[in-house]
């Protein structure tokens, strides 16, 4: 294949040849790198017919493939609209407008397909909560901590700090993600590097451990997942052998609603933990023996047969986790929170997980995803995960995305979707290699959101899009306009040296003093983030004097909107965490996210980008049990300042 060829072909499978960093420059890729990428990507997905799923306006005319002719949709609520085609040139159609959203049957020439008519926006804070502007908190799940839970936070834990955040009167709960990991390797834990995006961790469940464990300043990973596991399969043990077969009889329920997605991931938890428990280096699933790489295949429906039980058993996990999450759930709206929980959708899946292994032809099972070069990552990142291919996700009706999104949605007042750009582009890299070794990759950016849209407003749940990074050319003004609330974070929000006035900060946005990868405003003002970098040799020499500078002009910026008075706060003076709550609840945004460790005033971050076992990511428990963090008389009257600004906004 000649060099033009390639970036023929990579144009035509949506590889971007040159891309544009944050300074504005652009760089082109080079012609090996897309060839790996095009190898890697494999085959377009063989078209059979129609798309299964066409995407729409609602109250707008229809275009999509196909030959003039009659056509019959079949509206959700049963009625029917008929009519003809009109030829709209080079094999495409239109279709007049259909005036509600939802998904609509449509046969059209003999063949059938859906259309996913969208609303214009997604379902908004202003439509949840009104005014006052409302608050709530960002929390680290498996950082929270109850009496014998067995050393990890859980949805019970979760219940517990919801009834308390209510009645100090927030009104949402932004929680880490919940996916599913790989209980057969508790040692693995990251939240952004799931198994299964459609399904939940079930170690989350409620689950009262009967042995003592010393709640430490860290999570240990392996023994709770151990005694967690241990809980559930005695739980299950005593379900499946009551007397009583309602309990039973519920799980049942739910494992038939749950339907194929729920049967595959069990029998793949069930196939991990004993192809990985025979051999170490059968972790991944393409390392199986064939018969087992295939969910359709005799051989996995001869163990799906062999290991009923071991299978019921991780449905029935899930059963539990489903149970907990809604229970907390349905505790935040009973305090009054008019959001109530807000989930977290992972950018990612690990390639080894049972989402790649059960929708191969959707995923990108050859390549990684992350980010170019930039400023603060010089080499660029490499996440490690895959996400959607593009033309597989067209091809199979958009099925894993939406199983996906409506699984984030279940039991939540709305959710966050992680590198929200991933619904525009992704930078893909050859697995294997650098992170500067890639392109990005054009994904189906008006279908997605308007798939996302139409489950929002299915849901009545809130959108949120961490959209910090480098973003495609009007990208922001796009999410605006389709009601995806992007995050106003206090360090990012700035004119050059210049920390911009949160009321001035855009109003259709969540404000936040920081978030999980960031610092705490604690550890920014202590350089705890730079002394981290320091040590691991990931820091720059002018990283102190330049963020002495910044201390400057944030607490000038603090006193300049209200939230701070007086001298410059210290080292350990905690006058800096009170005005950044201050700060943010004077905020234009629509909602104000304050997360835990900032309530708390702690100094340590949940995770370090660009380490894994060189910083505790994701271990950090918080230092007291749910019910009583808030009521610690710091803690409780940050809440009130930052409610107070609120109600001023």
């Amino acid at each position: 294949m000649t060099d033009d060829e390639t970036r023929h072909f990579a144009r035509e499978r949506g590889l971007q040849a040159s891309w544009r960093d944050y300074r504005g420059d652009t760089h082109e890729v080079p012609v090996d790198i897309l060839r790996a990428l095009l190898h890697a990507l494999g085959p377009p997905p063989a078209r059979t017919g129609p798309p299964p799923l066409v995407t729409a306006e609602a109250a707008e005319s229809i275009t999509l493939p196909g030959a003039p002719g009659r056509y019959r949709i079949r509206l959700e609520d049963g009625t029917a609209i008929e009519g003809a085609a009109e030829d709209a040139g080079e094999g495409r159609v239109v279709l007049p407008p259909v005036d509600r959203a939802g998904y609509h049957a449509l046969e059209l020439n003999g063949a059938e397909r859906i259309i996913a008519a969208a609303p214009p926006r997604c379902w908004t804070v202003a439509d949840a909560a009104g005014d006052p502007k409302p608050w709530g908190l960002a929390v680290q799940l498996y950082g929270l901590h109850r009496p014998h839970d067995g050393g990890l936070g859980d949805f019970a834990a979760l219940n517990n700090l919801v009834r308390h955040a209510g009645a100090a009167g927030a009104d949402a709960i932004a929680i880490s993600p919940v996916h599913a990991q790989f209980s057969a390797d508790p040692g693995r834990f990251s939240p952004y590097a799931p198994s299964s995006r459609a399904l939940l961790n079930a170690i989350f469940a409620r689950i009262d451990s009967p042995a003592a464990v010393d709640h430490g300043v860290f999570v240990d990973w392996p023994h709770a997942t151990a005694l967690r596991l241990a809980g559930l399969r005695a739980l299950f043990d005593e379900v499946m052998t009551d007397a009583s077969t309602a309990p039973r009889d519920a799980f049942e329920v739910f494992w038939r609603e749950r339907g194929a997605m729920l049967d595959r991931h069990a029998i793949f938890e069930a196939l991990h933990a004993v192809q990985f428990g025979a051999d170490p280096t059968r972790w991944h699933w393409r390392d199986w023996p064939e018969g087992l790489q295939h969910p359709a295949s005799p051989d996995v429906a001869a163990f799906a047969a062999e290991h009923r039980e071991e299978i019921a058993f991780h449905a029935f996990a899930q059963y539990r986790a489903d149970h907990d999450l809604r229970a907390a759930h349905h505790a935040a709206r009973e305090a009054g929170m008019k959001l109530g929980l807000i989930t977290d959708l992972a950018v990612g899946v690990d390639s080894g997980g049972s989402d790649v292994w059960t929708r191969p032809e959707e995923m990108l099972g050859g390549l990684t995803i992350g980010a170019p070069p930039d400023l603060i990552n010089l080499q660029g990142q490499n996440w490690g995960v895959t996400s959607f291919a593009p033309d597989g996700l067209a091809a199979h009706g958009f099925g894993a995305f939406l199983e996906m999104l409506r699984a984030a949605l279940r039991h939540a007042g709305g959710v966050r979707i992680d590198h929200v750009m991933g619904l525009a582009r992704l930078w893909v890299i050859p697995r294997g290699a650098a992170a500067d070794q890639g392109a990005y990759l054009r994904f189906p950016l008006t279908d997605l959101l308007r798939l996302v849209r139409l489950e929002s407003q299915r849901h009545r749940a809130i959108v949120l899009g961490e959209d910090l990074g480098t973003l495609p050319d009007g990208f922001r003004e796009l999410l605006e306009r389709a009601g995806v609330g992007g995050l106003r974070v206090t360090w990012f929000e700035r004119d050059g040296d210049v920390f911009r006035s949160p009321r001035h900060w855009s109003p259709d946005a969540v404000a936040m003093t920081t978030t999980h990868d960031l610092p705490t405003t604690l550890g920014w003002w202590q350089y705890r983030d730079i002394a981290w970098r320091e040590r691991l040799g990931l820091s720059s020499d002018d990283a102190r004097p330049a963020r002495a500078h910044d201390r400057t002009m944030l607490w000038r910026a603090f006193c300049e909107s209200g939230a701070g008075a007086g001298d410059m706060p210290g080292d350990n003076d905690t006058r800096i965490v009170d005005a950044a709550c201050d700060h943010i609840g004077r905020a234009a945004c629509a909602l104000a996210l304050l997360p835990l460790e900032d309530a708390l005033a702690l100094e340590e971050q949940p995770n370090l980008p660009g380490t894994t076992d060189e910083h505790p990511n994701w271990r950090r428990r918080l230092p007291a049990p749910a019910e009583s963090l808030l009521a610690e008389p710091a803690a409780a009257a940050r809440l009130a300042r930052l409610a107070d600004a609120r109600k001023h906004a």
